[in-house]
């Protein structure tokens, strides 16, 4: 594993004129060779120059060109080997297990998108032909479907950094579609991303596609990822991590003298309703359940439920000792770096410092600040009392919650009507407790963007079906998913052509369906 700590612009390599830094493993705080080398903006801007003149070419290459495009970048993450998960494994903390698990879900990922648009039909084509003696007026011809919408900025994060990174989901829909990807790398897994990168550039090469298809760059993201958004050539941005973080992203695209979008994944809470049929019936499997999803990864999934709520009484009371019992078996464990693991003890301290908010739990054991340790936490309130410290409705990224006693279902409906956005919300109920909380799920329904029954959030299937977005502050665009096929409909745009002559229109509306693909024609589908 011989990285080199320079900066990806199209097929060269760059050192990019900036600072350096090391990674720093957050297993034992120690600082991992080489150096990298943070891009500057003349960096940016040969990235993005590069991604525009790609652009002109790569957008017209055939769905199954870019198929095999996707399919050879999975057999090169593959071909990485051990290299790869070791290194990760240095850079995150993440176990070996998981990161294998993640590498299998990236590599799936992008053979997903290929299957798909070499099948061809996301294109969404429209036709409507011509009548040329329709009274009053002569309809014209139309045809309609989706392109790409131009060079895409992808920021990686940090909590996945294979399936949400270099070449994750966000890279995997905008290649798939025809648009070029410039990567800022998350500098905490620096060795990681080159490692990918490279895998990347090899099927680039492989592939015979134009240079600027791909870069990655190293660096800030207040600077290198403000001049990415903000360069004239940029059309959309696709970024996981925190809501300052995300927000800023969005402001500056936004404030663009053409602005441009931003589907940013941001903040959720991913709230719990557990109803009392429910609780009475199986406390201590709901109790077993919720510690697994409160601290799978230690907590570090933007699905980790971080508020529970339930109806005060005996059972609930018993509930909340179980839970309690089993969080506090559970050992401190590593998280990503050294921030991530700031910026939990600050939440902790936050929280816990609520006039009214009672310590339930915390891990019995000490954590240790060396291995960036992250110990599980539960607190508890009543409801008013949460209505009256808005602070407790925050994210806290990391194995924490805190359980909220309500006084009636009532009661757990205007909590929910006050909820900000959030990806997903869980309700836990017998078929008389779902029937009864009717208006629960309604008002649910236009706060998250997946609505669980009688499971927990934390898993999230890569499928056709799967809706990984929500309302604001989840997301910043309700209308769209990062996760699964459908993430295909950010990174495009319509176009209608209108009496087009035949051999000017794209194959995919022409007459006579040269692609086979599925298209609705005068209002049919065929």
């Amino acid at each position: 594993m011989n990285l080199h700590g320079k900066n990806f612009i199209g097929d060269q390599l760059a050192s990019g004129g900036g600072d350096t830094f090391r990674a720093v493993s957050p297993l034992d705080s120690t600082p991992l060779e080489p150096a990298f080398h943070a891009a500057d903006l003349k960096a940016v801007d040969a990235a993005m120059q590069l991604a525009e003149a790609a652009f002109t070419s790569y957008r017209q290459t055939t769905g199954a060109q870019r198929a095999a495009f996707l399919e050879r970048v999975a057999d090169e993450i593959m071909a990485l080997g051990d290299d790869l998960i070791q290194r990760a494994h240095r850079e995150t903390g993440l176990p070996e297990t998981r990161l294998i698990g993640e590498r299998g879900r990236t590599v799936g990922q992008l053979k997903q998108f290929a299957q798909v648009v070499r099948e061809g039909s996301w294109v969404d084509a429209r036709i409507d032909t011509a009548i040329p003696d329709r009274q009053p007026a002569p309809k014209p011809d139309l045809r309609r479907m989706l392109i790409p919408i131009g060079p895409v900025i992808v920021f990686g994060s940090s909590n996945f950094p294979l399936a949400f990174s270099v070449a994750g989901g966000d890279t995997a829909s905008a290649l798939a579609t025809g648009n070029p990807v410039v990567v800022k790398a998350h500098s905490a897994h620096p060795g990681t991303s080159e490692l990918v990168a490279t895998a990347v550039r090899r099927a680039v090469v492989a592939c015979e596609l134009p240079a600027g298809v791909f870069s990655v760059l190293h660096g800030s993201g207040k600077v290198i990822g403000t001049a990415l958004v903000t360069h004239p050539s940029a059309c959309a941005v696709g970024f996981t991590g925190s809501r300052v973080a995300g927000r800023a992203l969005f402001d500056a695209a936004s404030a663009r003298p053409a602005p441009i979008p931003v589907f940013a994944e941001m903040s959720s809470l991913n709230p719990i309703f557990l109803l009392p049929e429910a609780l009475q019936a199986q406390s201590t499997k709901l109790a077993e359940g919720l510690r697994n999803s409160i601290t799978l990864g230690v907590g570090q999934f933007c699905t980790k439920p971080g508020l529970i709520f339930g109806l005060s009484g005996v059972a609930f009371d018993q509930f909340q000792k179980t839970l309690a019992g089993l969080l506090a078996a559970v050992a401190p464990a590593t998280m990503l770096h050294g921030g991530i693991g700031e910026a939990f003890h600050q939440g902790l301290a936050q929280a816990s410092g609520v006039r009214g908010v009672s310590l339930l739990a915390r891990s019995s054991a000490a954590p240790d600040p060396k291995q960036t340790h992250g110990e599980a936490v539960l607190l508890a309130t009543d409801l008013a009392n949460f209505r009256q410290h808005p602070e407790l409705a925050e994210e806290v990224f990391g194995p924490f919650a805190v359980l909220v006693s309500a006084p009636s279902l009532a009661e757990l409906e205007e909590v929910a009507r006050g909820l900000e956005g959030q990806l997903t919300a869980t309700i836990h109920g017998t078929a008389q407790d779902l029937q009864q909380a009717g208006n629960l799920l309604q008002l649910l329904e236009r706060k998250v963007g997946r609505l669980i029954i009688n499971g927990f959030p934390t898993g999230v299937e890569v499928c056709s079906s799967m809706n990984h977005g929500g309302p604001y502050p989840a997301t910043t665009d309700v209308r769209f998913t990062s996760v699964g096929t459908a993430a295909l409909a950010r990174f495009v745009r319509p176009i209608c052509y209108q009496d087009f002559p035949p051999a000017q229109l794209p194959d995919a509306l022409k007459a006579g369906n040269p692609l086979g693909i599925r298209r609705l024609v005068n209002g049919q589908m065929e």
